[in-house]
């Protein structure tokens, strides 16, 4: 597969604004407390954040005392990361090549929301497996891959039975899917999104030396003001989860 241009260099201001300085309520509420609660940073550990954006979870990961750096293959995202924090080590960095990291010289690394816009997947996993130390730990938060697909799911209701359901169209395949970033605005400005089945990722992890210590599923924390559909509505987003996340240890 020929590797895709990924960097988000072109939505970076709009990225900015509309993440800030302590990330979206998603970041906030869901995410950020679920991947600090995994990881588990210890104070002094040197961890990588890959594919860092403008260094939300860098921010989150150095208060707790962690020795942290960002790479991004965005140089604008690096800059405003740069802007919104001065302690951090950041670097211009493709994710797939970490060629300004060393090997063997991380404890942790994480990849918050970012796994799914980057691609070879194997060499990022690769990579990453590259500049972890002997036991170190890589997580791994994304999109979940069986119910949130760009433009193969979506929500349906169920009116006989009083439900809303998550249709999911295409699964086992795997997809590259341009995002249009601001459709009415510049609709010729677009990311890519690489969607790939559950057993990819943990074929990729395991070829480069990791296993796979623990699972979560996480639903949106969101819930629908009251209206006739209210009710179903909470229900689904309950029960179908909106992120997964994964945290593999680098074997011997």
């Amino acid at each position: 597969m020929r590797k895709e241009k990924t960097s988000w260099n072109k939505v970076a201001g709009w990225y900015d604004k509309h993440v800030g300085d302590k990330g979206s309520d998603y970041h906030q509420q869901l995410v950020i407390p679920g991947a600090v609660k995994l990881l588990a940073p210890q104070k002094g550990e040197k961890i990588l954040d890959v594919a860092c954006g403008q260094g939300v979870f860098c921010r989150q990961l150095a208060s707790l005392g962690a020795e942290v750096s960002g790479v991004d293959a965005s140089k604008r995202l690096i800059e405003l990361a740069r802007q919104h924090s001065k302690n951090i080590n950041y670097a211009v960095d493709d994710a797939t090549k970490l060629s300004s990291i060393q090997a063997d010289s991380f404890d942790a690394a994480g990849c918050i929301l970012a796994i799914q816009n980057i691609d070879p997947l194997d060499m990022i996993m690769g990579t990453v497996g590259r500049i972890l130390k002997q036991g170190g730990r890589f997580l791994i938060v994304m999109n979940h891959p069986c119910f949130r697909i760009p433009r193969q799911t979506g929500w349906g209701t169920d009116e006989q039975r009083k439900l809303q359901y998550r249709r999911v169209d295409s699964y086992l395949s795997e997809l590259k899917i341009p995002i249009k970033m601001h459709p009415g605005a510049a609709p010729d400005i677009h990311t890519w999104s690489f969607h790939r089945p559950l057993t990819r990722y943990f074929e990729e992890l395991y070829k480069n030396g990791f296993a796979v210590t623990q699972l979560e599923e996480w639903a949106s924390h969101r819930t629908s003001k009251q209206g006739k559909n209210s009710r179903q509505e909470n229900r689904a987003r309950d029960e179908i989860p909106m992120f997964l996340a994964m945290l593999a240890v680098k074997l011997p």
